[in-house]
């Protein structure tokens, strides 16, 4: 198979930022690791990425004086989408491309199956994993070795307004298990709040992922050029879906607002919708999004499809990669385990980032609640130590789960199929069903040897 063409197939026809890189990666494709290792010590990097606490300049420019014979020029690319966009296309011309890259955790699969990353044990990253969270390490390996370093983690959260639970008369940290949850849903409604919503739509994409993450499903298993897609047949999807469709044909959650959009942060903002299950990125949203709830919302540990277990799972995230037509491969996973592992780990989550690395999770100045940023969030939640029960989250056991390697395509058509169930066109059984011939059919586009069941 010519991973050529899969690499053009994951991308969009769109423009790229490959001038931004002309000095970094290398003008040839050379599959040779070795050849490219350059010089660990000296060399000038190009670094493409999202800059979403401002502290790029800062890091780079500490990594800098550490290491006074590398040069850093960060190229801020705005969106997760516009960076793997123009990696796919720098990568398929041969030249243009950086030294490394930041991606959405999802995405690094894509790069890795279709040689475009840089096998990091090379370097030893593969010994690092007991200091990451195991959620974030898990999505970052291909065929069990390190293609990335994690930078942040998003471990599924449950969110919920104490003040509408309590008008329904349901203890939100009574809440251990779905069937709890399903419980506490009909409760609620009774209300004339929605305990949650879904829509179906690409941006529920991650969400889905995360909740059949921890209900133990794989819709899909990736074995080198060999991909099975088994979104109703698997038992965790079984699982996932059963519960799922009980909710929408008892009008139990709302399914006609989409997540992101004004009309869902107006009914955070009035108690209409009463809960989120997301990522635990997700205080400073609700603290912009509704701000009228203050001091009612609460966050708790994700509920458990069985009692007694603590298995979490992701929901966003990103990483940092070394690009394979990178000359200066050594030099540019330095800089990855600065960012990520090293001092500037740290730099990232003073300034917001919810952190990956478990020194910092456990550290008392991450869950101190006397600082003024902790303050702040923690008088909206309330009075929790909100940081001491996400680090929790994050460093829960979760099961073992893939992503394709063409996940935006995923992503981006999830709405298409999904949603129809979500309006009862047709059961959620039906459009997960057809969603994954469709992933099947864009599968065997690329070259790969697909299964349905």
């Amino acid at each position: 198979m010519h991973n050529l063409k899969k690499i053009v197939a994951a991308g969009a026809a769109v423009a790229t930022l490959v001038g931004l890189a002309a000095c970094g990666g290398g003008s040839d494709t050379a599959s040779d690791n070795s050849a490219n290792k350059g010089d660990a010590d000296k060399a000038s990097l190009v670094v493409w990425g999202w800059d979403s606490g401002n502290s790029m300049k800062d890091i780079v420019k500490a990594f800098e004086k550490a290491n006074p014979g590398i040069t850093v020029k960060f190229n801020n690319t705005g969106t997760a989408e516009k960076t793997s966009t123009a990696l796919t296309n720098a990568i398929a011309a041969g030249n243009g491309a950086p030294d490394a890259v930041m991606l959405e955790d999802p995405t690094v699969t894509q790069f890795a199956v279709t040689d475009g990353l840089v096998d990091l044990t090379a370097y030893g990253a593969d010994k690092l994993s007991d200091d990451f969270a195991a959620g974030p390490w898990s999505k970052l390996q291909y065929n069990n070795k390190p293609y990335a370093l994690p930078i942040d983690s998003g471990p599924e959260m449950f969110f919920y307004n104490k003040a509408v639970f309590d008008k329904a008369g349901v203890d939100g940290e009574s809440i251990k298990t779905w069937d709890d949850y399903y419980e506490a849903a009909k409760k609620i409604r009774a209300t004339g709040s929605y305990i949650t919503n879904i829509a179906g739509t690409s941006n529920d994409y991650q969400p889905f992922t995360a909740q059949t993450w921890q209900a133990g499903a794989k819709p899909w298993t990736v074995d080198g050029e060999n991909i099975t897609i088994n979104m109703t047949k698997d038992e965790g999807m079984q699982r996932y879906i059963k519960f799922v469709q009980k909710l929408i044909d008892e009008d139990l959650i709302d399914t006609k607002t989409p997540n992101w959009s004004d009309d869902w942060n107006r009914e955070l903002n009035d108690g209409t919708l009463a809960s989120l299950t997301i990522g635990a990125w997700m205080p400073i949203n609700l603290m912009t999004g509704a701000p009228d709830q203050a001091g009612n919302w609460r966050v708790a540990q994700l509920p458990q499809w069985e009692s007694g277990k603590e298995v979490s799972a992701e929901d966003g995230g990103s990483a940092l990669a070394v690009v394979k037509l990178s000359k200066n491969q050594a030099a540019a996973y330095k800089l990855v385990e600065y960012l990520t592992h090293g001092d500037g780990a740290q730099t990232m989550a003073d300034t917001g980032t919810f952190p990956s690395l478990k020194k910092i999770l456990q550290s008392d100045s991450f869950t101190d609640p006397t600082t003024e940023a902790n303050k702040k969030t923690n008088d909206y939640f309330g009075g929790q130590n909100v940081n001491q029960i996400l680090a929790e989250a994050a460093q829960r056991p979760t099961e073992k789960f893939q992503y394709l390697p063409y996940n935006p395509y995923a992503q981006s058509t999830y709405g298409d199929e999904v949603s129809k169930a979500y309006t009862k066109e047709i059961t959620l059984e039906q459009a997960l069903e057809n969603y994954g011939k469709k992933l099947a059919e864009q599968g065997e586009q690329q070259g790969y040897t697909v299964t349905v069941k």
